[in-house]
């Protein structure tokens, strides 16, 4: 039994993801390099896909860039799932009873006031 997959494998998304995560940050290689604390060659080898990062430094692209490991390999395609996301699930889940409520609240209360500027 083979399993047929219809996507690309992340290797092959894996070097466009990383060139337009650093283009949306407006970053060349030397500083995204630099952020990451990276050879640039490194960063030139993994945008040309002649070199796969190890997942250490997936992370710290990931990181570096403000965005999701997922969106790196092509799990997640929305570049707005920025890792930020992650990070405020994972402090909303340290939240307990009347701070999660008010973190609810506060939250909705942003997101209308976003619908209401478009």
């Amino acid at each position: 039994m083979s399993l047929s997959t219809s996507s690309p494998a992340p290797s092959e998304v894996f070097p466009g993801r990383l060139r337009k995560a650093r283009d949306y940050r407006g970053l060349s290689q030397g500083e995204l390099a630099q952020k990451a604390k990276m050879q640039p060659s490194a960063i030139s080898h993994f945008e040309t896909g002649t070199r796969k990062p190890s997942f250490d430094n997936l992370r710290i692209l990931a990181d570096s860039l403000d965005v999701t490991t997922d969106y790196l390999i092509g799990r997640v395609d929305d570049f707005k799932a920025l890792a930020g996301a992650d990070r405020l699930h994972r402090y909303y889940e340290s939240l307990q009873g009347s701070d999660r409520k008010m973190a609810d609240d506060l939250i909705t209360m942003l997101a209308k006031r976003a619908q209401e500027k478009k």
